[in-house]
Formats: structure tokens, C-alpha cells, sequence
């Protein structure tokens, strides 16, 4: 399922990049912020969920996703690049997680088990001091 995201529902800012860049750096606006408000979406209820439930300070407390590039020298490689990311974001959180259902241990398994403690128990029984 191809989740899209509309560009108008994104809020796209210019501003100086940080970091190394000469006197370039310090005069043009390269770097992207891009604001996408999660709950204003159009996405599926259940893509919206997951993204509110995103780890890291990427989400706002007020579902604002807020991303940000600078890694390029032009503005717009940088916009392309952010939506990019937005864009892989919003794939992901589109996959349904699968849902992971406990099973018991096999037979074998425990045998095995069971063998390794009797060998540790044994492995233990021969440190001990011997009574005369």
C-alpha cells in the first residue's frame, strides 16, 4: 500500500546551515526545516497512530514531525532530501507490525536444557571438598 503524502499538508522553512562552508555558509539559507503536522494529515487513522508513537524528539508533543537537512549545498536538494526522509518515514510506519505470538519450548529444547544443568550441576559436584 503506497502511503503519499500531500505536499501542501507540508510546511517547508529555509534557514543558514550550521557547521563548516566558507562564507557561503553564512549568507545563504540552504538548510531545510520541515514541519509535518500528523494529526491535520490525510494519512489512514492507523499510519497516524504509529507515527504519533514514533521514539525520539522527532514528534512533538503536538504531533508535529519536524525534520531537518543540511547536508547538501543547494536548498532544494536539501527539500528533496527532506521530503525524502519524510516520505520513508511515513512508508515504514505504514507497514503493519506483525504481531509476535509466544510459543511453547519444544520437547527437544528442554531435553537439551536439562542436559546442559545436570552437566553444570556435575561440573559443580567435583569442586566440592571431598569428605573422608
Amino acid at each position: 500500500m503506497a502511503t503519499r503524502v500531500k505536499e501542501d499538508e507540508v510546511e517547508i522553512t529555509a534557514m543558514r546551515a550550521q557547521g563548516p562552508g566558507g562564507q557561503n555558509v553564512n549568507k545563504v539559507s540552504t538548510a531545510v526545516h520541515l514541519r509535518f503536522d500528523i494529526r491535520a494529515s490525510s494519512l489512514p487513522a492507523d499510519v497516524k497512530e504509529r507515527l504519533l508513537a514514533l521514539p525520539g524528539r522527532r514528534v512533538s508533543k503536538d504531533g508535529i514531525l519536524l525534520l531537518k537537512a543540511q547536508s547538501a549545498r543547494s536548498q532544494e536538494q536539501n527539500r528533496a532530501q527532506a521530503f525524502a526522509r519524510l516520505e520513508a518515514i511515513v512508508e515504514e510506519a505504514a507497514q503493519v507490525p506483525e504481531i509476535r505470538r509466544p510459543t511453547k519450548p519444544t520437547y527437544g529444547s528442554r531435553q537439551r536444557r536439562l542436559e546442559g544443568k545436570a552437566i553444570r550441576s556435575q561440573v559443580k559436584v567435583t569442586r566440592r571438598k571431598v569428605d573422608e
